[in-house]
C-alpha cells in the first residue's frame, strides 16, 4: 500500500519547491472527512485518494493538482461544501475540485442524460484549467485498477464508458501511458475470453521475446556507437488491447502478428533522429509504405516521432521511433508534460496554442449543442476520427483531417467566415467543386463570395465536426429569422381583431409573460413558434387576455367564438399524439405514407402543424432537430391510411386478377391500380390500397409474393 510519505519523496524529486504544508493538510483532511468510509474492497476510502495524488505525481505535476487529487471526492461523497475547500485551501484548489465533482441535484430521471451533463460540466471545467481533466483521468484510471471489486454488469458499464470516452481523451491529450493502461483494463473487462487467450500466448513466448529484444538493442546500440552517436536505446512488447486491435483488423491469429515488439531510440536533437534512421535503414530493409515522419507533420495529440518498419535480423518485422528527450517526453505524458501555469491561467501561446486547439473546439460545441447528450454526440464523433490525412494551405501551413473531408471542412478550419461563404476550391491548382474529398499532401486554395451562405447539403459530405457544427449554426439561425418573421405576421393579423400587435405587446413585457407563462426562454422563440406551427396566436392570446375579452371581439360571430374555443379547450381528433403539446394539426406526407403501427417522425412544418413521416424516409436527414418532434400513433384509433404497393412481375394473362385477389382476401381495399409494361415480358404494376396498419400491410406484401410470375414486392413512395 502506498504511504503519503512516498508521495511526498515522489514530488520533492521533481519539484524541490513543493508546499509541503500545504500537501500535508490537505491529507489530514481527506483522511478526517473520508474517515469510517471503504471501498468496496474493503480498504479504507483514504486508499484512493492518495492512489489518485500518486498518479499525478508520476505526470509531474504542480502542487495544486496533487492537493486536488487528495480532495477530488470530499464535496461528492462527505457533508464538505465547496466554499470550505476555498476558506481552507484557496479559491484555485476549490475551483480544480469544483470541476471534477459531479453535479448531486440533476432533475432529469434519465441516467444517460444525467451522465451526458456531469460530463458536460467537467468539459467547460477543463476549458477554464486543462488540470482538472488530468485529475479526472488520474481518478478513472485508479477506478479501473480496481474494477474487480464491482458486480460483473456494473464493471461492463464502466469499463465501455472509460474505452468509449476517457482512453480517447487521454489520447488526444497525448498521454499515451495511461491511455494504454485504460484500454487493457477496459478490454480485460469487456472481453475477458479474448484477453485471457492473448494473455496466455503472450506469456508463453515471455523469454523468446526478451531475448530477442536483447539482441537487437545490441545491434543498434552497436551502430550508433560506430558513427559516435548517443542515444538511450529500449524495446517494449505493445500492450494488449493494441495486439487485439492488430488481429481483429488485419483478421490474424496471434501467432501471425509479427509486429508486437517495437524498439524506440531517444536522441538528443532533431539531426540525429534522421541520422538514426538512415543507419537503421542501412542495416535492415525497409519495409515499403511503413515509414511515417511525425516530426515533420505533428499528430493533433503533439506527438512527434520518425516511425519506421523494417525486416530485422531474423528476418522478422520490427517497428523502430525515433525521437529526441523533449519529444518522448510528450508522447508519454501530452499537454500535462508542457505545463506552463502562471496567475491561474494555462500559459496558451506561441507553440502550445496549437495543442489546445481541440479544447477550445469543444468549448465551442458545448455552447453551440442544445443539450447535453447533443454535446456528448459532438464529443463522441471528434474522438474516433478514423485514418487521418494532411493537407496544406497555399502558405504550406500543414493541416489534419479526417479522411473523406471535403473543401468545405478545409474553409471552417481556417475561419468560420471562409467556411460559410465558400463556393468551391483549387486543389493542387485545379478547381473541383466542394464535395471533392481531398487527398493526403493536397495544397488547397479556397475560393468564396459574398453571396454565398451555407447549404443543408453541405451537411452530406463534411466530415469534420467544427464543419458540421457551423453550418448547423447557421442554418438553426437562419431558420429562426424567417420562423420569427411569419409569426409576427401570423400574430399581428390575429391580434388586430383586438386592437393589439407583436410590437406593442413586447414593449409592455405582456410578451415576456406570455413566454414564460409557455415554457419559452424569450419572446423570439414564443414568436418562432408560431411560424413554425407549435403554438397558434389564440394560445398567446389566453395567456394575456380573459375569456370575457376573447369571447367580447367574437361575440357578433358566435360560430366562429365556438370554433375559437374549441382550438382553446380541445384537443383535435388525430390519428398521431404528439408529445408535449395539445391542439397541434397533424398531417401525413405523401413522400412516404406513413401506415399505422410502423415508426414514424414529426417535423414542424411552418403554418401548417406538424408532418408525418416514416422514420426510414430520407426527408428528414436534411432537417434541423429544432423542427422534430417526438410522436406516437394512437393506439384507440382505427381510422385507415392509403399506401402504394409496387409490384414487378412477369406480363403474363391472369397475373393482375391473381394480384387482386390476393389483395382481396386480405379485406384489404384497392382504390387504384396502374399498370406500365416493361421490355422483356415485365411489368411494374402500382396498387393503391387502405389499410389500417402495418401488419395488415406486411401480410399483404407477403401474400403477393408468393404468387408465380411475381419478380418483387415493395411499399413505393409518390
Amino acid at each position: 500500500m502506498l504511504r503519503f510519505n512516498d508521495l511526498l519523496d515522489d514530488i520533492l524529486e521533481y519539484n524541490v519547491n513543493a508546499n509541503v504544508e500545504l500537501i500535508q493538510k490537505a491529507y489530514v483532511f481527506s483522511a478526517k472527512v473520508h474517515q469510517g468510509q471503504t471501498r468496496l474492497s474493503g480498504e479504507p476510502y483514504l486508499i484512493h485518494p492518495i492512489e489518485v495524488a500518486d498518479i499525478l505525481t508520476k505526470m509531474k505535476l504542480d502542487e495544486a493538482s496533487v492537493v486536488c487529487g487528495l480532495l477530488h471526492d470530499v464535496v461528492e461523497d462527505t457533508y464538505t461544501t465547496i466554499t470550505e475547500i476555498s476558506d481552507m485551501f484557496g479559491d484555485e484548489i476549490a475551483k480544480l475540485v469544483d470541476g471534477v465533482t459531479k453535479i448531486s441535484k440533476i432533475e432529469s430521471r434519465d441516467i444517460e442524460d444525467r451522465q451526458a451533463e456531469n460530463f458536460r460540466k467537467m468539459i467547460i471545467a477543463m476549458g477554464q484549467d486543462i488540470r482538472v481533466i488530468l485529475v479526472k483521468l488520474a481518478d478513472r484510471l485508479h477506478n479501473m485498477r480496481t474494477l474487480e471489486f464491482h458486480p460483473p454488469e456494473r464493471r461492463v458499464k464502466i469499463a465501455q464508458e472509460t474505452m468509449d470516452i476517457y482512453a480517447p481523451i487521454a489520447n488526444r491529450l497525448g498521454i499515451a501511458g495511461i491511455r494504454s493502461e485504460l484500454e487493457d483494463l477496459s478490454f480485460v473487462n469487456l472481453q475477458p475470453n479474448i484477453y485471457r487467450r492473448v494473455a496466455i500466448k503472450f506469456k508463453k513466448t515471455k523469454k523468446e521475446r526478451k531475448d530477442y529484444i536483447t539482441n537487437v538493442i545490441k545491434i543498434i546500440q552497436g551502430k550508433l556507437s560506430e558513427y559516435k552517436i548517443t542515444a538511450a536505446v529500449t524495446g517494449r512488447t505493445k500492450h494488449f488491447y493494441s495486439i487485439y486491435q492488430k488481429m481483429r483488423k488485419r483478421g490474424l491469429s496471434f501467432d501471425q502478428i509479427h509486429d508486437i515488439i517495437a524498439f524506440r531510440v531517444v536522441v538528443d536533437n532533431i539531426k540525429n533522429c534522421y541520422e538514426v534512421l538512415g543507419l537503421v535503414h542501412s542495416m535492415w530493409k525497409p519495409v515499403p509504405g511503413k515509414f511515417k515522419d511525425y516530426i515533420g507533420l505533428p499528430k493533433q495529440n503533439m506527438y512527434q516521432s520518425l516511425h519506421t518498419t523494417v525486416i530485422g535480423p531474423y528476418g522478422e518485422r520490427l517497428e523502430v521511433q525515433i525521437r529526441t528527450n523533449e519529444m518522448h517526453k510528450v508522447a508519454e505524458y501530452g499537454v500535462a508534460a508542457h505545463w506552463k501555469y502562471k496567475e491561474g491561467k494555462a500559459v496558451q501561446g506561441g507553440k502550445d496554442a496549437k495543442r489546445y486547439k481541440w479544447i477550445e473546439s469543444i468549448l465551442e460545441w458545448q455552447q453551440e449543442s442544445k443539450s447535453s447528450r447533443e454535446f456528448m454526440d459532438h464529443i463522441k464523433d471528434d474522438l474516433y476520427p478514423g485514418k487521418m490525412i494532411y493537407a496544406f494551405t497555399p502558405n504550406g501551413a500543414v493541416k489534419e483531417f479526417p479522411e473523406g473531408s471535403t473543401p468545405v471542412d478545409f474553409a471552417y478550419s481556417i475561419h468560420s467566415e471562409v467556411g460559410d461563404h465558400c463556393v468551391g476550391a483549387k486543389i493542387n491548382n485545379k478547381i473541383v467543386p466542394l464535395k471533392h474529398k481531398l487527398k493526403n499532401g493536397d495544397t488547397v486554395e479556397i475560393i468564396t463570395s459574398s453571396t454565398q451562405s451555407p447549404s443543408s447539403n453541405w451537411l452530406n459530405y463534411v466530415m469534420t465536426s467544427r464543419a458540421r457544427t457551423r453550418i448547423r449554426q447557421f442554418l438553426k439561425a437562419v431558420d429562426k429569422e424567417k420562423s420569427i418573421a411569419l409569426g409576427k405576421s401570423i400574430c399581428d393579423k390575429e391580434f388586430k381583431r383586438f386592437d393589439l400587435n407583436v410590437a406593442k405587446l413586447t414593449k409592455k413585457g405582456k410578451l415576456k409573460e406570455a413566454a414564460a407563462e409557455l415554457n419559452f426562454k424569450d419572446e423570439d422563440s414564443l414568436i418562432a413558434s408560431v411560424g413554425f406551427g407549435k403554438v397558434t396566436p389564440l394560445q398567446i392570446l389566453g395567456k394575456i387576455l380573459t375569456q370575457e375579452e376573447i369571447e367580447k371581439v367574437y361575440k357578433k360571430k358566435e360560430s366562429k367564438l365556438t370554433k375559437v374555443l374549441s382550438k382553446i379547450t380541445r384537443k383535435q381528433h388525430s390519428a398521431v399524439i404528439v408529445s408535449g403539446t395539445e391542439n397541434v394539426a397533424t398531417r401525413f406526407a405523401k413522400c412516404c405514407t406513413p401506415v399505422s403501427g410502423e415508426p414514424i417522425t414529426g417535423y414542424i412544418t411552418r403554418g401548417r402543424g406538424v408532418t408525418i413521416h416514416t422514420k426510414e424516409c430520407t426527408f428528414g436527414k436534411n432537417i434541423s432537430d429544432e423542427r422534430k418532434v417526438s410522436v406516437k400513433w394512437d393506439s384507440k384509433d382505427k381510422s385507415y391510411s392509403y399506401t402504394n404497393i409496387l409490384v414487378k412481375c412477369e406480363d403474363k394473362k391472369g397475373i393482375l386478377a391473381e394480384i387482386a385477389a390476393s389483395i382481396s382476401k386480405t379485406e384489404v381495399n384497392i382504390t387504384d391500380v396502374k399498370v406500365i409494361t416493361l421490355p422483356e415480358k415485365t411489368a411494374d404494376c402500382v396498387f393503391k390500397v387502405e389499410v389500417n396498419n402495418i401488419n395488415r400491410l406486411q401480410k399483404v406484401m407477403k401474400n403477393i409474393q408468393k404468387i408465380k410470375g411475381v419478380i418483387s414486392v415493395e411499399r413505393k413512395n409518390n
